[in-house]
């Protein structure tokens, strides 16, 4: 960081890690374990698509991937205009599950397009209740996600899953960064 920087204040943003999704499975079990959720196979890649040439480019290359790969991808937008690649596996297969995702996300980083990149969710629940953990790129690091209704979540589930989820992911520090994400995929 340079001299203006620090003294104005300004930080410089944390490089997205996409090998830190590859943290989630040793997670899932201290998860599992700690608070009974469980994955629900359900899994997706948010994203603002950009305006362009380049990028309609690479969104016809995506577009031909999810119609070849047999019903694993699913897109939607949200009423935000954001973009989520869906995945949806086996529960029990996390390692793949994380793998696709680590796929759709360095597809989109190699393009040119990692600043595009806004989250990655994965859903879990405990039978009753959904939860997500949710990777922020610009900031490289998880937070836990509990909606409980329309526009509520649980603040105390997710400081719980926090608890157990600490050591084994880099939570995010900054609970305003912490942001609902209601109405996502599997949630």
């Amino acid at each position: 960081m340079g001299f203006l920087n620090a003294l104005l204040g300004r930080s410089t943003p944390v490089p997205p890690n996409l090998d830190q999704l590859f943290a989630l499975p040793a997670a899932t079990v201290t998860l599992q374990v700690s608070t009974r959720f469980h994955p629900t196979g359900t899994a997706a890649v948010c994203f603002k698509a950009a305006e362009g040439g380049g990028f309609a480019q690479l969104r016809e290359e995506v577009d031909g991937l999810l119609a070849l790969d047999g019903g694993k991808y699913s897109e939607q937008t949200d009423t935000y205009g954001f973009s989520w690649i869906i995945r949806r596996t086996d529960p029990d297969d996390l390692e793949g599950l994380v793998t696709d995702l680590h796929t759709v996300n360095s597809t989109l980083v190699d393009a040119g397009f990692g600043s595009a990149l806004l989250c990655t969710v994965i859903a879990f629940t405990d039978g009753t209740r959904p939860l997500g953990l949710v990777y922020l790129y610009k900031r490289g690091s998880w937070y836990p996600f509990a909606p409980a209704g329309t526009d509520r979540r649980d603040n105390s589930l997710e400081l719980q899953i926090t608890s157990a989820i600490e050591n084994d992911l880099r939570v995010e520090k900054d609970l305003t960064r912490w942001f609902p994400l209601y109405n996502a995929p599997g949630l």
